[in-house]
């Protein structure tokens, strides 16, 4: 059988209730990075490193709840924080200890955090984070690089992804994306030359590289754009949804060694349940709090409200999670096992004669069928059908991963690595063997 026929033939639950889905969902899907042909698979519980579907398999998983988990599925001291909460109260429409705490975790792990706000994911911070700078500067710009991602409201959709003239969405006023000005990655000067507009409130991007280093960032990058933007009195941005608490307990800035103004987080910073934030420096981060002088809260204050900011449930879950990995040990550990992954991966791709490259860093890693990435990206689309049919192919081997990049937790053991390099020689096998790469 071919690859989808396999597939088809161990899911029918799942395509069962893809269909349901189809007719009460939009697209069948909550989340588009979900979308995948012929249809996905339909998880019903996990643990540590393992998760089950509806039609009883079990997998090696390296989606990790979007990079969420970095401790894994269920993890004990995780568990029994949200438990113990949920019986406390889980929204108490009050201030509570518990963001307290987690404020002065996220201010003692990350060296730009002075203050710290909270927000329901990645989108909201990065929005928010925009916004302030624009308040404290006075200019209405933001520099954003080709190929990085930060999230999906409309200041922030241009130049995803090949062809960077198109936005990622329909839907968003020519006159919002005006706002933004697109640089090339990895090229001060561009940069620089878009700083001398002198009307630029803020530079952003993802401190690893585009959309979750598919597009690594080139040694020395970070520190000359800290050093540009200083001088050009321009609010440096990382967005650190994905690095936070990863790459080391301070993130990518405590990694590279540079320190930015602002830091958008999610996903690790919330233990694994919703929430984000923004921290930084407190001259940009006062710009939210109230004053008791009725012109400044009115006109000049940078208005922030959100139902489920800080609730009590994602931030016991974050403090119980950022109390772990507080040390560093887990992240070693982690970025150990992410080196052995790519080698491992890149070594049988070489041997079943698969065009392509395997890269990354720390945490991460990368399956690229076109090659590694030049300095500014991928110059054209890359190809979807293939990386949807390594998706299925590896489901059919027992691992699941976003198309084309895994994250890898703290859990994962040897034995996990060992079993997920042997399932992509068999997956990248039974591709070979449907010859999908001939032209």
């Amino acid at each position: 059988m071919t690859i989808i026929e396999t597939y088809r033939a161990l899911h029918p639950k799942a395509a069962a209730l893809f269909e349901r889905a189809r007719r009460a969902i939009p697209g069948g899907i909550t989340h588009d990075i979900r979308h995948l042909a012929p249809f996905p698979i339909y998880i019903e519980a996990a643990q540590g490193t393992k998760k089950r579907d509806v039609d009883g398999h079990e997998y090696i998983d390296y989606w990790m709840g979007h990079g969420a988990l970095f401790l894994g599925h269920c993890h004990p001291e995780v568990v029994k924080a949200v438990q113990a909460q949920v019986a406390r109260g889980t929204h108490l429409g009050a201030n509570h200890e518990l963001e307290v705490r987690w404020a002065e975790l996220v201010n003692r792990l990350v060296p730009c955090a002075e203050l710290t706000r909270f927000t329901m994911s990645g989108t909201e911070a990065t929005h928010l984070a925009m916004r302030i700078a624009r308040a404290a500067t006075g200019r209405p710009r933001i520099v954003k690089l080709a190929g990085h991602f930060h999230g999906w409201h409309d200041g922030a959709v241009a130049a995803v992804s090949p062809p960077y003239e198109v936005p990622m969405s329909a839907g968003v006023p020519s006159a919002t994306l005006d706002q933004l000005l697109i640089c090339p990655p990895n090229d001060i000067k561009s940069v620089e030359m878009a700083l001398e507009r002198g009307d630029v409130a803020a530079v952003i991007l993802e401190p690893a590289g585009g959309s979750s280093g598919t597009i690594p960032t080139i040694p020395g990058y970070l520190q000359e754009l800290r050093e540009v933007t200083r001088r050009h009195d321009v609010v440096l941005i990382f967005d650190e949804v994905i690095t936070g608490f990863r790459y080391a307990p301070g993130g990518a800035q405590e990694y590279y060694g540079v320190t930015p103004d602002l830091t958008t987080l999610a996903k690790i910073v919330a233990g694994g349940l919703p929430g984000g934030a923004v921290c930084g420096a407190s001259t940009y981060m006062s710009m939210l709090g109230f004053r008791g002088d009725p012109t400044w809260d009115r006109t000049s204050r940078v208005a922030h409200a959100g139902t489920f900011n800080a609730n009590p449930l994602s931030a016991a879950a974050a403090i119980a999670t950022l109390t772990v990995v507080a040390d560093g040990a887990l992240q070693v550990r982690a970025n150990k096992a992410g080196d052995t992954l790519r080698r491992g991966v890149g070594d049988v791709m070489k041997r079943v004669g698969i065009p392509g490259a395997v890269f990354g860093e720390a945490s991460i890693f990368h399956v690229s069928f076109e090659g590694k990435p030049g300095l500014a990206g991928f110059d054209r689309p890359r190809r979807a059908d293939l990386y949807d049919l390594l998706r299925c192919a590896l489901i059919n081997e027992g691992v699941d991963c976003s198309r084309n990049h895994g994250w890898i937790s703290a859990m994962h053991s040897d034995e996990d690595v060992e079993r997920t390099i042997a399932a992509y020689g068999r997956a990248f096998g039974a591709m070979a063997a449907e010859r999908v790469f001939t032209a």
